[in-house]
């Protein structure tokens, strides 16, 4: 993993792709269906494209319909941080990578999990890394 904690703006626009630093470091949201992982149904981990710490698996991915790649849960509670978000005049919860910062997308309370969570992320804001002999 690399350490991004003081990372200059500058090398972050170095560091991700345009659209990349758009949703990480601008909280800035694809288009629905158009992320590279909305589909994606290979069992492996997926990491956070700006530090590569693991954040979500795919035994937690299901198909929302939001067109956008869902969770019911973190890899680790402690993986992501939760912000209180009042742009574009509604309150929602914001999910961030808790390592460095970026913005990941947000969490509803109409999950089919256990705990009835929605972790609505941009892909991205994602690396997958399949899971070896799959």
């Amino acid at each position: 993993m690399t350490d991004t904690r003081n990372l200059t703006d500058a090398e972050w626009r170095e560091k991700l792709t345009p659209e990349q630093y758009h949703v990480l470091r601008e909280a800035g949201t694809e288009r629905a269906f158009t992320g590279e992982y909305e589909s994606n149904k290979a069992p492996g981990m997926y990491k956070c494209a700006g530090c590569g710490a693991p954040l979500f698996s795919s035994d937690t991915k299901y198909n929302s319909g939001s067109g956008w790649p869902s969770y019911t849960a973190p890899v680790d509670p402690q993986a992501v941080d939760e912000h209180r978000d009042v742009s574009l005049g509604m309150v929602r919860t914001e999910v961030r990578c808790a390592k460095c910062e970026g913005h990941l997308g947000h969490v509803f309370p109409d999950g089919p999990g256990p705990e009835g969570l929605r972790y609505c992320i941009n892909s991205a804001a994602l690396d997958f890394e399949e899971k070896p002999g799959s």
